[in-house]
């Protein structure tokens, strides 16, 4: 799975790998005693490492991008219904 991040232009060090069913729920909000193995999940952001070990975790590791609040706001437009 890192050969794949690492060729689409991932660092694989800043990207969470986290085993889930979503079936029967596991790693998803709780940690499983289905996956014993799994002894959780390192990233490394820009503030620091951040480890977790469920896909909320995960979730609430990614870093919003910078948004360039200084600059005017483009909405793009498919159709105008009258």
């Amino acid at each position: 799975t890192s050969t794949f991040i690492k060729k689409v232009g991932y660092n694989p060090k800043a990207v969470a790998f986290v085993p889930i069913s979503g079936w029967h729920g596991d790693n998803m909000l709780e940690e499983s005693p289905n996956m014993p193995w799994f002894k959780g999940w390192t990233k490394e952001t820009k503030a620091g490492v951040v480890k977790g070990k469920t896909l909320l975790d995960a979730i609430d590791a990614i870093e919003p991008p910078a948004r360039p609040s200084d600059k005017p706001l483009r909405l793009p437009l498919q159709d105008v219904y009258k």
